[in-house]
């Protein structure tokens, strides 16, 4: 993956301010337009897709901008909750309602891709050893055996008993 150097060019930031115009357009229309609680609800949570990830990217570290993604990814499912709460309601026509909740449908897989992306490049970037499997077949008097996975090396290996971690 290419370094990206603006949030702006990140493919979900796209997707997500695409969504907020939307609702906001959606909004400017009757019966949303003045129904003030729902309205600022659900372009609260339609915005807030974009600006943790804005937020989260500016911090200029990986660690710091996944929980921000997660954020994100969070307003999205608050998102399509308002927006089956409106349908359900009659107040926002089938179709709006199909194309906004598969752009969050779509929003939430790009981030959560995203997410899984990040972690694992921080954890190869480290060579941390980040899984510990109790190995069954080998027992020395009642005490099972460690193994750790390093996943730089993508190795598993047998601790020495004397080594700190």
């Amino acid at each position: 993956m290419a370094k990206i150097e603006r949030f702006e060019d990140l493919e979900i930031w796209k997707l997500a301010v695409s969504i907020a115009v939307d609702v906001y357009l959606l909004c400017d229309n009757e019966p949303l337009k003045t129904d003030w609680g729902m309205k600022d609800q659900i372009r609260r949570a339609a915005c807030s897709m974009s600006d943790n990830i804005a937020e989260g990217f500016e911090y200029n570290n990986n660690p710091d901008f996944i929980p921000f993604l997660n954020y994100a990814k969070g307003s999205s499912g608050e998102f399509r909750n308002k927006l089956s709460i409106l349908n359900l309601a009659n107040k926002i026509d089938d179709e709006i309602c199909k194309e906004l909740y598969s752009k969050s449908i779509e929003f939430s897989s790009k981030t959560k891709s995203l997410i899984d992306y990040l972690r694992k490049f921080e954890a190869e970037k480290r060579g941390r050893i980040i899984l510990y499997l109790p190995n069954t077949q080998q027992k020395k008097s009642n005490i099972t055996t460690l193994q750790l996975y390093n996943i730089s090396t993508k190795k598993c290996f047998y601790p020495d008993i004397n080594s700190n971690f």
